[in-house]
């Protein structure tokens, strides 16, 4: 199931869609990688190298490869991807504490820093559910960046709220 993308009044923009990343994609999720890893670069240089990538292109084909770490892009007219987003399948069975619930855990979303305020990230976020629904999971969760007060932001329209916070402090 393919979902289009959206134009900033929210119209439909036919050409673009979102579909499962495929070991094509590697070198454009390659160059996304990079925007996310600076933009908590320049948020916490202390915590995060700049530029650098999350994953290797080996890695990410077997990332590609395995059913339980599901990535979607959403591609322009030409299939060039302009966002991205990574998902991981995670269920706790027989913890003493925690009910057996699966989560689909979004470990990345990325929208290219030339097509943000298009609506990338909303068709990615609703495929995501879309997939989590259709796969009978109980819930999607994420975590966010405190330096990240946009993908914070974002992520509270879309009516994500704290399920737990982690909390530092530097010595």
């Amino acid at each position: 199931m393919a979902a289009t993308c959206k134009d900033m009044d929210g119209k439909d923009i036919a050409m673009n869609r979102v579909r499962k990343a495929e070991n094509k994609d590697i070198p454009r999720i390659m160059d996304l990688l990079i925007q996310v890893d600076m933009v908590h670069h320049t948020g916490r240089p202390d915590i995060f190298k700049g530029p650098a990538t999350k994953y290797n292109e080996k890695q990410l084909e077997m990332i590609i490869k395995d059913d339980t770490t599901p990535v979607f892009v959403c591609v322009d007219e030409n299939d060039r991807v302009i966002g991205h987003a990574f998902c991981i399948y995670k269920q706790v069975i027989d913890d003493n504490v925690l009910t057996d619930i699966r989560t689909l855990y979004i470990d990345d979303i990325c929208v290219d820093d030339e097509n943000r305020g298009n609506h990338v990230g909303t068709a990615l976020y609703e495929h995501v559910i879309d997939h989590a629904r259709k796969e009978g999971f109980y819930n999607v969760t994420l975590n966010v960046w405190s330096c990240n007060p946009q993908a914070l932001k974002f992520y509270e329209a879309l009516g994500f709220v704290p399920q737990k916070i982690g909390m530092e402090i530097v010595l």
